[in-house]
């Protein structure tokens, strides 16, 4: 299969996940342990999405059309570099290698 059919179907499919996706009733005050604030708490996903622009100075839907895994991928990376903002980040051994 092409990398363009694959992103074609994945795209419908996201579509289509969106969409049931705001029938569903999600956990919102609290997610692995963490107190989520009262204004995150009411934001639609696509607000979220626009939130995470906002505070990182992306252009607007650059995050919402982002696939997925890359959404995860982008918010590990993120999420490191403001944990090692004063010390060096820890590799994993594949990194190394």
């Amino acid at each position: 299969m092409t990398q363009w059919l694959r992103k074609k179907i994945i795209s419908i499919m996201g579509n289509v996940y969106v969409w049931l996706d705001k029938g569903l009733e999600h956990e919102t005050e609290e997610i692995l342990g963490v107190r989520i604030d009262m204004d995150l708490q009411q934001k639609s996903r696509r607000e979220l999405c626009r939130h995470i622009e906002n505070k990182f100075g992306w252009d607007e839907d650059s995050f919402w059309n982002l696939e997925s895994t890359q959404k995860i991928r982008l918010c590990c990376q993120k999420a490191r570099q403001m944990q090692y903002i004063n010390e060096k980040p820890k590799l994993s051994k594949k990194v190394l290698k």
